[in-house]
């Protein structure tokens, strides 16, 4: 599937509380220019002050999800400075993803390579088609796969994430799903079926909650374990004086659904 010149290269819906943002430059297999990154960035910001968006999914129109930076785009302007504006950037969209408030789930088919490999490893939750494949190739054109490794290290165990690094070898999908890449593979037909039914299910959450909770995993995981459980403590303490902690635990005695507030 071909994109005219003229047509935006990210493309946003919101469908029953659920936002949808497609990368849509299926010619260059949703590479990500700089003007992308930019689109993305700002579309992340808007949702994370729309409160009809509960969750966000991440996909990609054409034959694959996102085969990362636009080497072509890079090689055009082999200058310090612009290297130095591409991948702040990515840094930023990536930075984005993990601080907004609201659950990021990636549908992910074709390839999901370098940059679109970090990208996957960077959403909160990640479902992939059967086909689908991942690799950190960049050590194959020269170029080590730097700041996919952030992600990716962040993702799966150090061996294996060193093994895609060095080697730049495709991963199949449920190899990814047993090192921890994703959380779910499925049939083809079945994806958009399954990231729908997940990201509803999530949607139905009270969306406080969720934002508290998101942060806090990200912040504790980066903390020494005693640490750590100091936080979560002032977290759980946080959460029970909020009315949804109130209205929840109600409705489970009560045995009735529970209407958030937050």
């Amino acid at each position: 599937m071909s994109s005219l010149a003229n047509e935006p290269e990210l493309v946003s819906r919101i469908e029953d509380g659920i936002a949808i943002l497609t990368l849509n430059r299926p010619a260059a297999r949703n590479a990500l220019s700089f003007s992308l990154m930019g689109e993305l960035l700002e579309a992340l910001a808007r949702l994370a002050q729309d409160s009809a968006a509960k969750v966000v999914v991440i996909a990609g129109n054409g034959p694959a999800f996102c085969a990362g930076h636009d080497l072509r785009e890079l090689r055009a302007m082999p200058a310090r400075e612009r290297y130095e504006q591409v991948f702040e950037r990515c840094a930023a969209l990536m930075l984005a993803i993990t601080r907004l408030p609201k659950p990021v789930i990636a549908r992910v088919h074709g390839v999901a390579t370098a940059a679109g490999c970090q990208l996957v490893a960077t959403c909160d939750l990640a479902i992939a088609a059967n086909d689908a494949r991942f690799a950190t190739p960049g050590v194959n054109i020269g170029l080590f796969c730097s700041t996919p490794m952030v992600a990716l290290t962040r993702a799966v165990g150090r061996k294996p994430a060193m093994e895609m690094l060095l080697t730049g070898d495709l991963v199949e999908a449920e190899e990814a799903r047993r090192l921890g890449l994703v959380n779910r593979v499925v049939a083809p037909a079945e994806l958009d079926t399954e990231v729908m039914k997940l990201a509803r299910q999530i949607a139905g959450k009270s969306p406080w909650v969720l934002a508290l909770g998101k942060e806090a995993f990200y912040r504790q995981a980066e903390l020494e374990l005693e640490q750590a459980y100091r936080y979560a403590a002032s977290v759980m303490v946080k959460n029970m004086m909020a009315a949804d902690a109130a209205e929840g635990i109600d409705a489970f005695l009560q045995k009735r659904e529970p209407e958030w507030r937050g």
